[in-house]
């Protein structure tokens, strides 16, 4: 369920996207300025704003700040 999926939360004051590869599938979340987002219920692959990868089980919190992702 949704308990267990990985949360991105952006510190920056600006818009930040992130691309999330889930099951085959690839989708972008823009995360505004202060905004926190859940998804990867099951696993995936997501691409941080400045272009690092990540593989994500599912609870990870991802911090982004100066457009830098850190898995928390």
């Amino acid at each position: 369920g949704s308990a267990y999926a990985a949360s991105a939360v952006n510190l920056d004051s600006e818009p930040r996207t992130i691309t999330v590869t889930e099951g085959g599938s690839k989708q972008e979340i823009a995360l505004g300025a202060g905004e926190t987002v859940q998804f990867c219920a099951n696993g995936c692959f997501v691409t941080m704003p400045n272009g690092d990868r990540e593989a994500l089980t599912g609870g990870e919190t991802i911090e982004i700040s100066g457009g830098v992702g850190r898995i928390k």
